[in-house]
C-alpha cells in the first residue's frame, strides 16, 4: 500500500496487477487500484478533479485531467472516507503513476492535495525488459 497525507486528507493506493484483463503477447497488460480518501481534518471537502501522470517502462508519459473520479464529485465530512476502484492499461509490463486531486472546501477554497507514486508491477516485467 502506498500513503500520502496533504492537508489532512489521507489517500491510499492499493495497485494489483490484473492477469485475466492482460494479453503480454499483445503487449498489453492490465492493473486495478484501489483509491481510499479519508477525511482526518476538522472541514468539510469535496474532491472537484484529478490529474495523473503514467509512465511505461520505457518511460512514455501520459496524462489525464478530468472531473471527478469515477463519475462522482464525493464530499467527505471530518473522519469520511471514499474508496473507488478503477484501472489502467500499459504497453509495457511495469510502470508507474502519480497524481493529484482538486479538492474544494466549504468555503470554496480550492487546493490539491498528493495522490503517492505507486508502481505497476507485473511477474512479465523481469523477462521482457532489459
Amino acid at each position: 500500500m502506498y500513503r500520502a497525507v496533504t492537508r489532512k486528507i489521507e489517500v491510499t493506493v492499493t495497485p494489483r496487477f490484473v492477469s485475466e484483463r492482460s494479453s503480454p503477447g499483445n503487449g498489453y497488460f492490465f492493473w486495478a487500484y484501489t483509491i481510499s480518501i479519508t477525511n482526518l481534518g476538522a472541514e468539510t471537502v469535496q474532491l472537484k478533479t484529478r490529474h495523473w501522470r503514467i509512465t511505461d517502462a520505457l518511460g512514455r508519459l501520459q496524462e489525464v485531467k478530468g472531473p471527478g473520479v469515477v463519475g462522482e464529485e464525493p464530499t467527505l465530512k471530518p473522519t469520511e472516507s471514499f474508496e473507488y476502484t478503477s484501472g489502467v492499461p500499459l504497453p509495457t509490463p511495469s510502470g508507474f503513476m502519480v497524481g493529484s486531486y482538486g479538492m474544494v472546501t466549504e468555503t470554496g477554497e480550492h487546493f490539491d492535495i498528493e495522490i503517492p507514486a505507486f508502481s505497476l508491477d507485473s511477474s512479465y516485467a523481469e523477462r521482457t525488459i532489459n
